[in-house]
């Protein structure tokens, strides 16, 4: 499939991009969330200047992602204890 032809956007700002049909939701979707969450910084937090509010959004995305990320090792290396021990248990079984 070829790719298309997009504007995305962004602080009031048309961003064109070419993206893959598989792309072209995901993307838009990002953009309204993006735009919600400049709204949402500027109300909150009484910032009008549009670079900052894309500092700020950017700053408090990484951090979500983190917390994510550590959350997810976390969640992935207790999943992987679990199956140790049941690997243990079942090996037991097997062998006793």
């Amino acid at each position: 499939m070829s790719d298309l032809s997009i504007k995305i956007r962004i602080a009031d700002r048309d961003y064109p991009m070419r993206v893959a049909p598989l792309e072209e939701e995901r993307l838009r979707m990002a953009g309204r969330l993006l735009g919600e969450r400049i709204k949402e910084f500027r109300e909150q937090y009484g910032i009008q200047d549009k670079q900052d509010l894309l500092a700020m959004i950017a700053l408090s995305t990484m951090a979500d992602g983190l917390k994510v990320s550590k959350e997810k090792d976390g969640t992935d290396a207790a999943l992987t204890e679990r199956l140790a021990r049941l690997d243990e248990l079942l090996s037991g079984v097997v062998l006793g």
